[in-house]
């Protein structure tokens, strides 16, 4: 077969069924709005959830980033592409966040990639729960090492995992604030079982950090949690993009000789790095943001109660409705926005078969008169 044919075909099939996905061309958006050429619509589907992106602290530190950097790094950080603004924010999120050393990387993906890739020997053990990220997932099947999951948030499973002998090293692994579902790793008992049994545990927290514990440092630091490596991402509360690897200065230098998503890409513009510095301060100091955000997340749930879908048991600015099938997902998304409202229906491989959904998401940019719009539109395609 040559590269035509199988490419047609496995596009046909993917199109005959309720997966094929597509993009849509957008002018910009915010914690509250998302615009197209054509319309503005309420988003309920932006990770954005301090409203940090459109912050204009925020954009202003970019923009003398830009006049005293220029607008890109023009290299790999090991090469000549990290320049004060890179080291600063580095030892400010060290600071922050109760660590000796941070490492910026392109993103979140590259960073969960990055680390597994450069610990990870063929001798060594990931037990991950079973719930977590695909860069997380897809990282430890890539890895040489051996993989194992438990059962999604249950440490009694992580226990009885880590009670089998491994000749090498074991990474437990684990989100903080599952994407999908919205709901809490229970991360003082998986820390306690993977400190029992001397290994390590890292938590990619993107959903936690900057929205809960004290100066949103994030769900480790709610529930008084240090993990050996804590990634935390910058495309959720920061608002931008990009990650970085919390973690002791032996693991960090390690790091820097090993990991190749940190060596071989360009590192991200020093003027980003400069808005994510003033991001830092802001979410520091955004408690009233915080409080606003939770004041929504209890709104929507006390209104979500009458809604004729099952709603889960998240306490966190992910409220997943879920619907089931995947083309009933589908038809809601696209009444939702026929009615003005953006939200994206999640289908399975990303979330379980079964288990297809709407993904609300709440931001602290978001009116009680906007979640009331939402359910108005939610309770008319059902009647």
């Amino acid at each position: 077969m040559d590269w035509s044919a199988y490419l047609s075909r496995q596009l046909s099939e993917r199109r005959d069924t309720s997966l094929w996905r597509q993009r849509q061309v957008n002018q910009k958006s915010d914690g509250r709005f998302l615009y197209t050429v054509d319309d503005k619509y309420l988003n309920f589907s932006s990770n954005d959830y301090l409203g940090l992106s459109a912050n204009s602290a925020v954009i202003s530190a970019w923009q003398q980033g830009a006049e005293q950097y220029g607008v890109g790094s023009g290299g790999s950080g090991h090469i000549a592409g990290y320049t004060k603004a890179h080291q600063l924010l580095e030892q400010q999120l060290a600071d922050w966040l109760g660590y000796p050393k941070a490492l910026l990387f392109i993103s979140g993906y590259s960073a969960n990639q990055g680390v597994i890739a450069a610990l990870m020997t063929k001798q060594d053990r990931i037990i991950a729960d079973r719930l977590s990220h695909a860069s997380l997932m897809e990282a430890a099947m890539h890895s040489p090492a051996q993989l194992r999951r438990f059962l999604h948030n249950q440490p009694e499973s992580l226990a009885d995992l880590l009670a089998k002998p491994c000749i090498g090293k074991t990474l437990v692994v684990t989100e903080g604030v599952f994407s999908m579902d919205g709901d809490y790793a229970p991360l003082a008992d998986i820390h306690q079982q993977t400190k029992i049994s001397g290994n390590w545990l890292m938590v990619d927290d993107a959903h936690g950090i900057g929205v809960c514990g004290e100066q949103g440092r994030g769900s480790c630091w709610q529930q008084k949690v240090k993990p050996e490596i804590l990634i935390v991402t910058f495309g959720k509360a920061f608002g931008l993009s990009g990650a970085a690897v919390l973690c002791d200065e032996q693991t960090a230098e390690y790091l820097i000789q090993y990991a190749r998503h940190l060596i071989y890409s360009t590192s991200m513009p020093p003027a980003q790095a400069q808005a994510l510095s003033e991001a830092v301060r802001q979410i520091q100091a955004g408690d009233e943001l915080r409080q606003r955000l939770q004041q929504n997340i209890n709104y929507f749930r006390r209104q979500a109660q009458k809604l004729p879908f099952n709603l889960t048991d998240s306490t966190t600015a992910i409220q997943p409705l879920i619907v089931s099938d995947n083309e009933l997902s589908i038809s809601l998304s696209r009444y939702l926005q026929q009615k003005g409202i953006w939200v994206t229906a999640i289908r399975p491989p990303t979330v379980p078969p079964g288990s297809a959904r709407l993904r609300i998401t709440l931001t602290a940019s978001h009116t009680l008169q906007d979640i009331d719009m939402l359910m108005e539109v939610l309770h008319e395609f059902r009647s």
